[in-house]
């Protein structure tokens, strides 16, 4: 069995639910403006990619000076940078975890336990070496570098083959056609409420989030960026001093102006679609971003 279906394996199973659950809940318990910081809301990019460049750049950068006599001296700064610089990567990821559907967080702890054991291996190497012991020093760090680029591989099959951080709605975006969607009458629109229309797909219909604000009417498609929840199902709520459109799933805000996030765990903006009104009709279709000159 590949590396791949081994991790796929791992969040298949249910053995450790009960352990993650309680630091879950304690991460989900922090105040919402700490959790937005750390999701990366107010950055419109999840903050945990952007961070963890600084521990594993670090740590790697460090490597490479332990291998040569000479530069063995600087090392040690990179590894301090590196230990310093994982505690709010960590908080960053932990608060990303804790929002995730249960496969990705199974995969997410064992992601956090090498983390940690990575962690605890390169401040031992700090100690080795302030106490004089240079070999020890290093063999813990290239330890610790083993393990940390082993949990980085399993960041990544999160990221990448279970969507853990990818904009939910920026892939049903790309299902859509660039034809104009024709959503029927103004006035059969509820107003201030989302509505479900949908849109032609490449292959099956596109759900889409129609609300209607008097004469204004705002389209997103109706999954939400965080998980792909629908937010037709959704409410329009006042979140910060903007009109945003919520998600039922886990509370995503999104101003309706733009789409932006304004409150999370969402960090990437909802995917809009341009309107237009035609003999009392509203139609719309995708951004021009999406549509090749």
């Amino acid at each position: 069995m590949s590396l791949l279906g081994v991790l796929d394996r791992i969040a298949d199973k249910p053995t450790f639910d009960k352990a993650i659950e309680p630091a879950r809940k304690a991460v989900n318990a922090l105040p919402q403006p700490v959790k937005d910081l750390l999701h990366g809301t107010w950055l419109g990019h999840p903050l945990h990619p952007v961070l963890a460049q600084v521990p594993v750049g670090s740590w790697l950068s460090a490597g490479i000076l332990d291998a040569i006599p000479a530069t063995r001296p600087a090392a040690a700064l990179l590894i301090g940078t590196g230990v310093a610089a994982a505690v709010p990567t960590a908080m960053s990821g932990a608060a990303d975890w804790s929002e995730q559907d249960v496969g990705v967080r199974r995969l997410g702890a064992v992601h956090a336990v090498a983390n940690t054991a990575a962690l605890g291996l390169y401040v031992g190497s700090l100690v080795a070496r302030a106490k004089g012991s240079g070999t020890l020093g290093r063999v813990l760090a290239y330890s610790g570098l083993g393990l940390a680029s082993g949990s980085a591989a399993i960041g990544g099959h999160m990221s990448y083959s279970q969507s853990s951080g990818a904009s939910h709605s920026a892939t049903a975006a790309r299902s859509l056609t660039h034809d104009w969607i024709d959503l029927g009458p103004l006035d059969d629109l509820p107003d201030n409420a989302p509505t479900l229309r949908t849109g032609e797909g490449q292959g099956a219909p596109v759900p889409l989030a129609v609300v209607r604000r008097g004469a204004r009417v705002d389209v997103f498609v109706s999954s939400c960026s965080h998980l792909g929840g629908p937010l037709a199902e959704g409410t329009v709520e006042q979140v910060r001093g903007s009109d945003c459109l919520v998600c039922p799933w886990h509370g995503s805000a999104f101003e309706l102006e733009e789409g932006q996030p304004r409150r999370g765990p969402a960090a990437s903006a909802q995917e809009k679609l341009e309107v237009r009104y035609v003999a009392g009709r509203v139609q719309a279709r995708l951004a021009g971003r999406h549509i090749e000159g």
